[in-house]
């Protein structure tokens, strides 16, 4: 009597020992299934990219664009005063506020001064490292989405559409363009916990959708192992884990014969690159190498694994290694009160690592080619959510507008883009969407956002959706 071979009996029959933490990272399919295979589509990128690579920083909650880069004095002469039915035009407020009796406007308790060439306003107080940066980056200062919770605006700004289960950004990017490095993945994920309420992150925000599971993101976690199960078991050598992914690569590969089921292939490529990772993830991850003075660039808090200033500096060592795209989250902007007291220490926590791999970036002769971005998911009202005090008030969410800055790869430096009205409530001009904001990204990166799509319940699915997207030329150099 003949039996097929299986992975429980082939595994059982190698006589490593394997524990069972190793036997769960090869029962689960995706505890690898953010590395990706090392080949992007034919074609792409469809035009010479002005990036080699993108670092989003990003930053849950919803930041204050009043109380940070769009400043507006006009706001101190109705400080305290009910929000006007000229500037709010009958629109609708938002959820978490719109129980209360009153709207009293709040201009922000913190001062702003030119900085840069061009006069750039900043929140001296707050932004003071990014405020000598200024003259290189663009400020859009009229992003907009329809999306005013938590969950659809994150999900929207990163998948393109705000209900789930869409391809990430730089699932999109995997799938599009491959990876540089064959030891590491396209994308890669590291999350830093700020002092403030903790916007909730789903591992869906770096999915990969319909998209083969080789294109979703790498998870990086700061304590113990990186990547869980990277290292080999106890017992177990380099050798022998070659040996037993091989021997799983062919029961996979007959297993793709019979059914041609690409997740099975996704799975081969997911072993593999966890095996190639190993000669990689850890020597990047130990910073003791880097010289002190590149240390200072981002701040005391570097030297804390899981900070944002470590992630930082830990993005530029992988970009450095090929990493295609990187996505740093840092949580804690939702400031529905105490908003004086807890942006301050948000705006601490990120100031200087966010200017300081601007310049790390710049001295290594890698700021031309690679795309950093930074923002949230919306913005905040101009009213006070509770009650308004001398020395304190908290904000809702506000979608009409809101600030994000982009810097390198064909940015142009030292610029604003758009106009907000005297109270940055509404746009007066060049308003830019959360589309246009990616396929502006997408572009940098040599790829028309129109032409990169998956066939997927009858559409031609893409990042930037079946909505009218352009390209933001004005801030392109």
């Amino acid at each position: 009597m003949t039996h097929d071979p299986t992975r429980r009996r082939f595994l059982l029959s190698t006589g490593h020992g394997m524990g069972a933490a190793a036997l769960s990272s090869l029962w689960n399919p995706y505890i690898f299934g953010s590395a990706q295979a090392a080949d992007g589509l034919p074609g792409f990128p469809n035009f010479a990219p002005k990036a080699k690579r993108a670092i989003y920083l990003f930053f849950p909650g919803g930041p204050s664009h009043i109380d940070t880069f769009d400043y507006k004095p006009a706001l101190r002469e109705i400080h305290g005063k009910e929000l006007p039915d000229s500037i709010r035009q009958g629109q609708r407020i938002t959820g978490m506020t719109s129980g209360q009796k009153s709207f009293p406007c709040v201009a922000p308790m913190f001062e702003f001064e030119r900085f840069g060439k061009h006069g750039t306003w900043v929140n001296k107080d707050l932004l003071p490292h990014t405020a000598g940066v200024v003259d290189d980056i663009t400020i859009i200062k009229t992003m907009n989405t329809e999306a005013v919770n938590h969950d659809p605006a994150i999900t929207f700004i990163n998948t393109g559409v705000q209900q789930q289960g869409k391809p990430s950004m730089g699932s999109w990017l995997s799938y599009g363009l491959g990876s540089v490095n064959e030891n590491m993945p396209a994308y890669i994920v590291m999350i830093s916990r700020g002092r403030g309420q903790l916007q909730a992150l789903y591992d869906r925000l770096w999915g990969s959708g319909f998209l083969p599971s080789s294109h979703q993101g790498v998870k990086l976690r700061s304590n113990g192992e990186p990547v869980l199960y990277l290292n080999n078991p106890p017992g177990i050598d380099r050798d022998a884990r070659r040996g037993m992914l091989d021997g799983l690569k062919d029961l996979n590969s007959e297993t793709f014969k019979k059914f041609a089921d690409p997740e099975t292939q996704s799975r081969i490529d997911q072993y593999e690159m966890a095996f190639r990772m190993q000669a990689e993830v850890p020597e990047l991850m130990d910073i003791s190498n880097e010289p002190q003075h590149v240390k200072d660039l981002y701040g005391p808090d570097v030297e804390k694994p899981g900070s944002f200033a470590r992630n930082c500096l830990l993005a530029r060592r992988m970009a450095e290694k090929g990493v295609r795209f990187q996505q740093l989250f840092h949580r804690g902007w939702d400031q529905h009160g105490s908003l004086p007291s807890k942006l301050r220490q948000q705006c601490k926590d990120i100031d200087q690592p966010c200017a300081g791999l601007i310049k790390d970036l710049k001295e290594r002769g890698m700021f031309d080619d690679t795309l950093v971005i930074c923002g949230g998911e919306f913005g905040r009202t101009i009213y006070s959510q509770g009650k308004l005090t001398k020395d304190n008030y908290g904000r809702d969410h506000h979608g009409r507008c809101f600030t994000t800055w982009m810097a390198g790869a064909g940015i142009k430096r030292g610029y604003e883009h758009g106009k907000t009205d005297d109270y940055s409530y509404n746009i007066l001009e060049d308003p830019v969407h959360i589309r246009d904001l990616n396929a502006t990204i997408l572009n940098q990166l040599g790829i028309n956002h129109e032409q990169l799509t998956f066939r997927y319940q009858g559409l031609d699915q893409r990042l930037t959706g079946v909505e009218e997207a352009r390209v933001i030329k004005e801030i392109l150099s």
